[in-house]
């Protein structure tokens, strides 16, 4: 991963995760000067509270959930509960 892809990845879903940001503090002496910049704009992002030090979860979409059989054992059941 680079600086620049961290810093996307960061913006696009508000979070940093620590070993990132672990990663990011152990190798600022190799960073250019543009990288040094973006390093400094994700510190005053976290900073600010735009970006929150966390994990990120990994994505489900509709066909996993519906083939993971969590429809039709928890949201269907609800369902048919409510309209009887």
């Amino acid at each position: 991963m680079t600086v620049g892809e961290l810093y996307l990845e960061s913006l696009s879903t508000g979070v940093i995760t620590p070993s990132e940001l672990s990663w990011l503090t152990h190798g600022q002496d190799r960073f250019s000067r543009l990288e040094e910049a973006t390093a400094l704009r994700l510190g005053r992002l976290l900073d600010q509270g735009d970006i929150q030090l966390g994990c990120r979860l990994p994505s489900i979409s509709p066909l996993e959930t519906a083939s993971s059989g969590l429809f039709d054992e928890w949201i269907e059941p609800l369902g048919r509960q409510r309209h009887r």
